[in-house]
C-alpha cells in the first residue's frame, strides 16, 4: 500500500542522489532520468536516450536501457517510504530504441511480501502509449542504511552523511547501491 506520507500522484520525486547515474543531475553522460509519482504505487518518468548512451550505432545500449527501467523502478520505493535494494531485475528488450528518442516509463509494485517489493515496469517509444520497447520484472530487498554505510565507500557515504539538507541526506540512500 502507498505511505500515506508519499509525494502526491504528478509530484516530481527528484534525483534521490546527485552521482546516482540514473537520476543524479551531477553525471553529465547520466540519464538524469526523472520519475513522477503515480496513481496508487506507481510511477511514471521520461529520458532522452543521447549519443553517449549508444550500443550499436545510432542505438541505445542495452545496459542503459536496463538501468532506466531499474531507476523507475527503484523510484517506487520513494512511495512505499522503505529504503530498498535490487534483488533481481528481469529485462526484455522488444525494440530498438533510436538515438534521440524520448522513453516514456511507467512502474508499479504488483506485490509485497515481507523484505521482497515485486515490482514491473515498461518503456514506451513515440509517447506514453507508444509501442513498448523495453519490459522488465524487478525484485527489490528493503535494507536498512547500514547497508550503505557498511559497504559504500567512506569518502561518499560520509558527504551524503554530513549533507545539511536533512530530505537529500535520507534521499540518498533510498534506492540501489
Amino acid at each position: 500500500m502507498r505511505h500515506p506520507d508519499a509525494p502526491a500522484p504528478g509530484e516530481l520525486l527528484g534525483a534521490h542522489y546527485g552521482q546516482c547515474f540514473g537520476c543524479g543531475d551531477g553525471q553529465p553522460h547520466g540519464l538524469q532520468l526523472e520519475a513522477r509519482a503515480g496513481d496508487g504505487v506507481s510511477v511514471t518518468a521520461e529520458f532522452t536516450v543521447r549519443t553517449a548512451h549508444q550500443g550499436a550505432p545510432g542505438l541505445a545500449h542495452g545496459g542503459v536501457l536496463a538501468t532506466a527501467l531499474d531507476e523507475t523502478l527503484g523510484s517506487l520505493n520513494w512511495l512505499l517510504r522503505v529504503i530498498a535494494v535490487t534483488g533481481r531485475l528481469e529485462t526484455d528488450y522488444l525494440l530498438p530504441v533510436p538515438v534521440d528518442t524520448v522513453l516514456y516509463l511507467e512502474a508499479e509494485v504488483t506485490a509485497v511480501s515481507g523484505r521482497k517489493i515485486y515490482s514491473t515496469a515498461t518503456g514506451r517509444i513515440g509517447g506514453p502509449d507508444g509501442p513498448v520497447a523495453v519490459r522488465a520484472d524487478a525484485v527489490f530487498i528493503e535494507v536498512k542504511v547500514d547497508h550503505f554505510i557498511e559497504n559504500g565507500r567512506p569518502e561518499e557515504i560520509k558527504a551524503a552523511m554530513n549533507d545539511p539538507d536533512q530530505i537529500r541526506r535520507v534521499r540518498a540512500f533510498e534506492v540501489n547501491p
